[in-house]
């Protein structure tokens, strides 16, 4: 017997990546393509009829409210603050229709923000987002005295601790 040992041919290339690496850059296209012609309505968009497309309203339009002030308050800080006092000022953006029902309701919108103002402790005024976080309770307050839809913003015009 002859010890012939079968070594592999060395002329034999091997399988060449090119058309897998086309392949995966023209699935990638493809995929891109189809999602921003979906994203962007070209495929799939509901139809839109011409006659319901309205006009944008113009920039300059200034919403229908109107600005209900508020008396000024002055309160107390406690024992802990040594005589200091909060001056506290505001208004009330309110819709138009509702202006003179806020107005009407203003004692009690005061009643109620001199309550709040009355019960806050020094420490509550002092942190960077105090006015922040007490405009939006005091909002809060104001708009369930007033009833719902009647006050869109509070304003807070002076807050001053002295």
């Amino acid at each position: 017997m002859t010890d012939a040992v079968a070594e592999p041919p060395e002329d034999i290339k091997k399988p060449s990546k090119l058309p897998l690496v086309l392949g995966l850059v023209a699935a990638l296209a493809g995929g891109g393509g189809g999602f921003y012609a979906t994203f962007s309505g070209m495929v799939l968009a509901p139809k839109t009829d011409e006659a319901k497309v309205e006009a944008p309203e113009a920039p300059n339009a200034l919403p229908d409210v109107s600005f209900v002030p508020v008396d000024p308050v002055i309160v107390s800080l406690g024992p802990s603050s040594a005589g200091r006092h909060l001056q506290f000022r505001a208004q009330l953006e309110v819709p138009s229709q509702y202006e003179e029902d806020v107005t009407t309701l203003l004692p009690r919108v005061v009643d109620v923000l001199n309550g709040y103002l009355r019960a806050l402790e020094t420490q509550d005024l002092e942190s960077a987002s105090a006015l922040t976080r007490l405009r939006a309770q005091m909002l809060r307050r104001v708009q369930i005295v007033a009833g719902p839809g009647r006050v869109n913003d509070l304003l807070v015009m002076e807050f001053v601790i002295n």
